[in-house]
């Protein structure tokens, strides 16, 4: 599918899941979409936990929900680190208020949960945050992805096939 035209935004921080982070990269780069790093300052570089390096092309305070048509947002342990940041978890959640496509996989449902999107809605991730996500309203199932209205989610590295063509499908 072509997403020539589409803006899409990845999220970064310390510590991200290397192959979370750059399979999206690739995949929505080859299928013709601009894609812009978002960190929590621009021009910084975040490393991986496989130890890739990323840096961002602009930070948080210089983007919004406006300028993206969709915004992924990798695991590992950078959603821990993305949700001490007021300005991303208000990004995450400007995003989903607008009808953005929200994609987040494995331990970034943390960031669903910061930004308080959660309520009634069905997701998967990584099993260990599945009580997180249940308390902030969630209702969770165990499938590699999982499509609810603008939020997409998936559990692991191994789903990432299945989360980008959903992904990709939607941004179409």
């Amino acid at each position: 599918m072509d997403l020539a035209g589409k803006k899409v935004f990845i999220l970064v921080e310390t510590t991200y899941n290397d192959l979370e982070f750059w399979y999206p990269y690739y995949r929505l780069k080859e299928a013709g979409a601009e894609v812009i790093v978002v960190g929590p300052m621009g021009g910084m570089v975040y490393n991986g936990k496989a130890g890739l390096p990323v840096k961002a092309d602009t930070g948080m305070a210089d983007v919004s929900a406006a300028d993206c048509d969709g915004l992924i947002i990798p695991g590992g342990y950078a959603p821990d680190h993305m949700r001490r940041h007021p300005q991303m978890v208000k990004l995450v959640r400007d995003c989903v208020e607008s009808g953005k496509i929200v994609a987040a996989i494995c331990h970034a449902g943390w960031m669903l949960a910061s930004a308080d999107v959660l309520q009634g809605r069905t997701v998967t991730s990584f099993f260990a945050i599945k009580d997180d996500l249940v308390h902030a309203g969630a209702d969770f199932v165990d499938q590699e992805v999982v499509v609810d209205d603008n939020i997409i989610t998936s559990r692991t590295p191994d789903d990432l096939p299945a989360f980008m063509r959903s992904i990709i499908e939607k941004l179409a």
